[in-house]
């Protein structure tokens, strides 16, 4: 299930023409909320809410449209930033939350704190954090969407003129060896070869066709989402997988709710690293981001290595979407399906 609502707005990066507007915004939400009478004498507080342009400088606001109405936003600061409070360099902050008071209850600061922090694991951060007033009504959200209480940073907020604060954290990246994150333009080339490598030797016989649509990763990367696994000492990129857009899909095998994988690559210089099933895992983090209950993909009978991987992190076959494809010389494959609940 998908638990994120049905938008009628759209999320997207702030331009700058939106800086007062988003101010604005920011003001009219928290003059509303539970500590209007603290924050209306906290000049800190004050310039850092007027500073659009500098918080977007400091890493990006996300804001919510609906029509041409700015209706909420989000910043989301790298933790090098002087507007950072608890992220330090390699995670990510989440601050200056705000819906506009109209469209509080809809749903709209879930899809927002959602958004930002797949832009950090877009950024390959480490982790994301965020704080907020104990009075606040927003914690359970916090909770809900998967950040964990961080209480042992909790007082790095003390001092506050609105008084206690509790801190989260949203853990992004498994391992300090690797490094999980969208691909850049430069690299299409690159992870060209190390996907089409990766299928060359682990599968005979794919035609030229199949061969050509893997290779073409500029395509994918304009039209969806490839990520890179990234050793973190060298900087050499190790594997890939390709995942779709927010509430798009990549092929038929996804119905509604899901989330489907494809075309999960690892260079041979680092198999037997457990690089795949990590990828895989990343797959299923992003779901689990978004909000969505189940991940599904396609094999085949004669992609041994890559189902008997699917088979013991738990994916499931799908019989019922599976089909039999044969080749023009008469031999044949069954293109399997399997699907895994995220919560598991």
């Amino acid at each position: 299930m998908n638990d994120t609502p049905a938008p009628a707005f759209q999320i997207r990066p702030i331009v700058p023409t939106e800086y007062a507007r988003e101010a604005e915004l920011v003001h009219a939400a928290y003059a509303a909320g539970p500590y209007r009478e603290e924050l209306a004498h906290d000049s800190v507080w004050a310039a850092t809410e007027r500073d659009s342009a500098g918080r977007a400088a400091a890493g990006q606001i996300l804001v919510a449209v609906e029509g041409d109405t700015l209706i909420g936003a989000v910043t989301v600061l790298r933790g090098e930033s002087s507007y950072a409070k608890l992220a330090t360099t390699g995670e990510v902050e989440l601050r200056l939350l705000a819906v506009a008071p109209a469209s509080q209850g809809s749903g709209l600061g879930g899809a927002l704190i959602r958004a930002g922090v797949e832009l950090a694991l877009r950024w390959g951060a480490a982790a994301v954090r965020l704080d907020t007033g104990v009075k606040n009504p927003a914690a359970a959200l916090y909770e809900r969407i998967g950040f964990e209480r961080t209480p042992e940073r909790d007082a790095q907020l003390d001092g506050m003129s609105y008084g206690a604060s509790v801190s989260y954290v949203y853990p992004l990246q498994e391992r300090t060896d690797l490094r999980l994150r969208e691909i850049r333009a430069a690299e299409i080339p690159e992870v060209s070869d190390l996907v089409l490598a990766a299928y060359r030797e682990d599968y005979e016989g794919l035609p030229g066709d199949y061969l050509s649509e893997i290779a073409n990763v500029a395509e994918r990367a304009a039209q969806h989402q490839v990520w890179v696994a990234e050793d973190t000492e060298s900087g050499a990129l190790l594997g890939t997988i390709t995942t779709p857009r927010p509430g798009a899909v990549l092929s038929d095998v996804a119905r509604e709710g899901e989330m489907d994988l494809r075309l999960l690559g690892v260079s041979h210089a680092a198999r037997g690293r457990g690089i795949g099933s990590l990828i895989m895992r990343h797959g299923l983090r992003l779901a689990r981001i978004r909000g969505i209950g189940r991940v599904v993909l396609n094999t085949s009978t004669e992609m041994v290595a890559a189902y008997e991987m699917y088979d013991r992190m738990g994916f499931a076959r799908l019989p019922e979407r599976e089909f039999e494809i044969t080749r023009p010389d008469g031999t044949g494959f069954t293109l399997l399906a399997y699907g895994i609940d995220v919560a598991a």
